[in-house]
């Protein structure tokens, strides 16, 4: 069976066809329903039109925006998480990192995660204002982080991905009118995890998802091993945060 990393092993492969950039910090939200016999995770089917990925099956998520480090949440990320997270980071970018995964995951798939609270006395900008009329704040204690990934030197885009997981009952309001044939994600599917990879799923997704039933099993601890991605003499490693 091919695995995950054996579909990043092949993109090391590929010509390099830009100059090498430096990637973008971005944020991924691994969304889990739990409550059957077979654990499930949420995708999104980006929209033909895209230039970036069309019609592939994706977990939420995107670039990390400065003011998302400010944003007020109920309770902060577990310590050993952000033990892992700060390695080659500060922890505001931590913190940001954090709140886009959520944000992101909002823009998306109109899925709002977090406590219902009364926003604090900070002005709610941009998408938080969503949040902040819905009286929801973020909480940040059940997010795991998962992965890290940072895609090939010498492609058009390139981001320094951080994957984090929470479980389904986080949810507390939807949207309704985010996800349709116009929009950047044209349908949501929840999957079992073990089927998850059998869709046209990207090289990473697919790894991400290999990592994640092995997780599962291990009982998705706090304090478990990060698997992190990245291409060294044009091949992939995976190394351990």
């Amino acid at each position: 069976m091919t695995t995950g990393v054996d579909r990043l092993h092949a993109l090391g492969k590929i010509r390099p066809t830009h100059p090498t950039i430096r990637p973008k910090d971005s944020a991924t939200l691994i969304i889990l329903d739990r409550s059957g016999y077979v654990p499930k995770v949420l995708l999104g089917k980006r929209h033909e039109g895209h230039i970036f990925m069309p019609g592939m099956f994706v977990f939420p998520g995107g670039r990390v925006e400065t003011a998302d480090a400010g944003v007020p949440a109920v309770n902060e990320l577990d310590p050993a998480v952000t033990a892992k997270l700060v390695q080659g980071a500060s922890l505001r970018q931590v913190r940001a990192l954090a709140l886009s995964a959520l944000r992101e995951t909002f823009e998306e798939t109109g899925l709002m995660l977090g406590l219902r609270r009364s926003w604090p006395q900070a002005k709610a900008e941009g998408v938080w204002s969503a949040f902040a009329e819905n009286h929801i704040c973020p909480n940040l204690a059940p997010l795991r982080f998962v992965a890290r990934a940072v895609t090939p030197p010498g492609l058009a885009r390139r981001f320094d991905t951080r994957f984090f997981a929470v479980d389904a009952e986080a949810i507390v309001h939807r949207a309704e009118g985010i996800v349709g044939p116009r929009a950047e994600l044209v349908e949501l599917a929840w999957v079992p995890v073990a089927a998850a990879r059998d869709l046209p799923v990207h090289a990473i997704t697919a790894a991400i998802l290999d990592e994640l039933e092995a997780r599962l099993a291990a009982g998705m601890g706090h304090d478990l091993p990060v698997p992190y991605y990245r291409m060294k003499y044009r091949r992939f490693v995976r190394e351990l945060l």
